[in-house]
């Protein structure tokens, strides 16, 4: 399947340290707007800001956009690759360029899959900064009393953080990522429409903690990859463990709901 593969979009920010201020305040860290950014502070840059009219029923920009329609209604971030050539500024301009490297469907387990995975190479002052991998997947609604397979088992390790992401934690990165999804933030959308147990954290905020972790572990991040297994839910307390380049974050009952390697 080829349609949309090397489409190219280019974005410019410049990098405005009130979001990487914003973002040091969700996490509980300070904020030096003369230091290099954390690894994947990216995130809060480069919002694609479209009308209300140009938005689909969860809140994304509606199919058919960028990405090419493959006819299935649910998006998730199933995980991703970086790499980390130089450091990123606030305060200086920056471009992200992105390209379609991938479109594929399958047949999974619960029906049909869509999988695509972009390639964003960010660049700040004539320097490849950062490349990104991001795998999205789409799929149908849940069926009528469908019956998920259980999450495989978090591994044993090291236990580095605990917590709970609050209702406010999940809005305020939804706002600061201007991620519009709203099984972040409309509990009813997230129950009914989608199937989730409750308001599901971000992957990508999981990814952070994880990358942070990793970073002060290793004294810095070359690589990261990362992948979502199971849905973690506002309110419930997560582990956030490491045993040497491998990480993941487990919840309250044991599942593994996302696993990642550094270095």
């Amino acid at each position: 399947m080829d349609e949309g593969i090397g489409k190219t979009r280019v974005q410019r920010d410049e990098m405005d340290p009130a979001r990487g201020q914003a973002l040091a305040a969700v996490l509980g860290h300070e904020f030096d707007p003369t230091a290099p950014l954390p690894p994947f502070a990216h995130q809060v840059y480069f919002w694609e800001a479209l009308p209300a009219g140009a938005l689909g029923r969860d809140g994304h920009p509606a199919r058919g956009g960028f990405i090419p329609d493959l006819g299935l209604p649910r998006r998730m971030w199933a995980g991703g690759r970086l790499e980390f050539h130089a450091p990123l500024y606030a305060v200086r301009e920056a471009k992200k360029t992105t390209v379609i490297e991938a479109v594929t469907r399958k047949e999974g387990r619960t029906g049909p899959l869509g999988f695509v995975t972009l390639r964003h190479e960010i660049v700040q002052g004539g320097t490849l900064c950062v490349t990104e991998w991001q795998d999205l997947v789409y799929r149908e609604d849940p069926a009528p009393g469908l019956v998920v397979p259980p999450a495989p088992r978090a591994p044993e390790g090291s236990e580095v953080l605990r917590r709970r992401f609050s209702t406010v934690e999940l809005f305020r990165y939804s706002a600061l990522t201007f991620n519009g999804h709203r099984i972040h933030y409309d509990r009813d959308y997230a129950r009914e429409v989608e199937g989730y147990g409750g308001l599901v954290v971000h992957g990508p905020l999981l990814a952070q903690w994880l990358m942070l972790i990793a970073a002060e572990a290793a004294g810095g991040l070359k690589a990261f990859s990362f992948r979502g297994i199971s849905a973690a839910l506002d309110g419930e307390e997560l582990r956030f463990c490491r045993a040497g380049r491998r990480l993941w974050v487990a919840g309250p009952d044991g599942r593994l709901c996302m696993s990642a390697e550094a270095a």
